[in-house]
């Protein structure tokens, strides 16, 4: 996926669009990542997928696994795991919360996207509930209907 530069000097690596369609969103944070050099030179490639990824908090600290960062081309010997996994940058009080919150109410943290703010990789993550099939269809149902009312406007202008 290409790297895109938003209005706000942010560049986004890399989005998990399933994400919204998957879970339902109730809350979002930013959280810095903890990466070696050759991860940092990837990211900025463009090259990242995070399709199957979660946050996990694990001992009061919080990480992120199952995302992959592909080795960098020209790195060496000391080129970095693809699916390590990768600490997150988060509050004491807000890791507190969010583990709280997970292990209670079968709630889950997953990530929205990868990006660069200032220089310094970050990476949205949500606080979501599993959708449900029927809730699904609904989001379906709901997209169509708003494609084909768009449609429509388009034929009436003209």
């Amino acid at each position: 996926m290409s790297a895109k530069t938003g209005g706000s000097g942010e560049k986004t690596v890399c989005l998990n669009r399933r994400a919204r369609f998957e879970y339902e969103i109730l809350e979002t944070f930013e959280a810095g990542m903890v990466l070696v050099g050759t991860e940092v030179k990837s990211l900025r490639q463009g090259q990242a997928s995070i399709k199957e990824a979660f946050a996990d908090i694990v001992g009061g600290e919080a990480f992120l696994v199952d995302s992959h960062i592909p080795p960098y081309v020209l790195g060496n010997i000391h080129n970095h795991e693809p699916k390590r996994r990768r600490k997150l940058l988060l509050g004491k009080r807000e890791i507190q919360r969010l583990g709280s919150k997970t292990a209670e109410k079968g709630l889950t943290l997953i990530p929205l996207r990868i990006y660069f703010r200032k220089g310094l990789a970050k990476v949205e993550l949500a606080l979501a509930k599993g959708k449900k099939t029927h809730d699904k269809r609904e989001t379906i149902r709901r997209r169509e209907a708003e494609r084909e009312m768009a449609r429509e406007m388009g034929r009436q202008r003209r």
